[in-house]
């Protein structure tokens, strides 16, 4: 198995309230990925961040293999869900992607 993390900050520009409304829009579309795409084991997106934290979002995934991680990256799904949802309200993307 795979897990794929992913930690975003809130892009600028935004008030709190929009930055609450991304977030949810962004956990809703990203953890319905796990009904749109083979090979996801598990998705959890993480927005209630404490203020000791670096970063404001987290996506902590499972996927069976590398090769359901590759599918999961070009899949059509999770390219709609990055370019409507997640790119246009975050910033400073981190990921670290590791065999378990």
């Amino acid at each position: 198995m795979v897990r794929h993390l992913v930690a975003w900050n809130f892009g600028d520009g935004f008030t709190e309230e929009q930055n609450k409304s991304n977030a949810e829009a962004i956990k809703k579309e990203l953890e319905n990925l796990i009904n749109l795409i083979d090979g996801i084991v598990s998705i959890k997106v993480f927005t209630d961040h404490l203020e000791t934290s670096d970063s404001d979002i987290l996506l902590d995934s499972v996927f069976e293999d590398e090769e359901a991680l590759k599918n999961y990256v070009t899949h059509p799904e999770h390219v709609r869900v990055g370019k409507e949802f997640v790119r246009p309200s975050v910033k400073n993307r981190k990921c670290i992607d590791i065999r378990m």
